[in-house]
């Protein structure tokens, strides 16, 4: 049997952009395994689960009223509350300024390598769950930079959805410093589609450290953090492609290992295109 690992954020993550990869990596009987920076419970953007919601770029609702049931569904099912903890699993690494800062670095390396060997080589994919809070903790989270790094030295798939493409392009060898995406094709939430205002980001958090404050766990960041196309196309560089496919309904890009989907309408094809790779060994998709 197949295992997969689902990396959420807990700041608020798009339900059919989890629900399309999960419902096909079901479907095809593999395990599923999920983890989230802090072992905290992910939250669905309530957003994701109205269907009467209109995407303002789009001009038109995005969420059926089948698909608002699944997410409330799998929220409700307990399947999602007790997830792995990134922080708990792997190492943060030193500061420069550390007093022992090359024993720091050899032993964080050591642990890490350690991790990828012994740890990681359980699990024939990874998926990194899309929605506006992986801006927030998943983009430049560099435990999970070095998990992503694991994944590829292992030669193992990593799909990622929307803003969750945000940490291929951002995940790279400290030493190195060179994206992992350099002179690939990848797809992800082009500027077509970026909200003017609306951003938002919810969660169990709050300053008081309750489950209140925010707008009870919600808050709108207005305009997303950064325009994702404009840093992918950096993160590619001249021989590489961001492939946005505006206009198309849906966008999803094969690079091996590297599974990228742009957005919402997206995600089901993005888990079919996933079973594919497992179980045919798709390299080249959507270019």
């Amino acid at each position: 049997m197949k295992t997969v690992l689902f990396v959420v954020s807990e700041w608020g993550y798009w339900g059919e952009e989890l629900i399309g990869p999960l419902e096909a990596c079901d479907k095809a009987g593999y395990k599923v395994e999920f983890c989230t920076p802090t072992g905290k419970k992910p939250t669905a953007l309530q957003v994701s689960m109205d269907p009467t919601y209109v995407d303002p770029p789009l001009g038109r609702p995005v969420t059926s009223k089948e698909m608002a049931d699944k997410v409330r569904a799998i929220v409700a099912s307990g399947r999602m509350d007790s997830p792995k903890s990134l922080a708990a699993w792997f190492p943060q690494r030193a500061y420069p300024s550390s007093a022992t800062y090359l024993r720091d670095m050899e032993a964080f390396h050591e642990k890490v390598d350690s991790l990828v060997a012994s740890e990681l080589t359980k699990y024939d994919a990874l998926v990194i769950v899309g929605g506006s809070g992986a801006l927030v903790d998943l983009a430049n989270n560099s435990r999970l930079h070095e998990l992503i790094l694991g994944f590829v030295k292992l030669d193992r798939p990593i799909a990622a959805e929307c803003y969750g493409v945000s940490c291929l392009a951002f995940a790279r060898d400290v030493r190195e410093k060179r994206s992992l995406l350099t002179g690939r094709r990848v797809t992800g939430h082009p500027l077509d589609y970026d909200y003017l205002d609306g951003t938002g980001f919810e969660g169990p958090h709050a300053v008081d450290g309750t489950n209140t404050g925010f707008g009870n766990g919600w808050v709108n960041f207005g305009a997303p953090f950064y325009p994702l196309e404009h840093i992918l196309r950096d993160a590619v560089g001249p021989e590489g492609q961001f492939i946005g496919n505006v206009g198309h309904k849906t966008s999803v890009i094969v690079d091996y290992p590297f599974i990228t989907s742009r957005s919402t309408a997206s995600s089901c094809e993005c888990g079919k295109v996933l079973v594919d790779v497992l179980e045919t060994g798709l390299k080249r998709y959507g270019w």
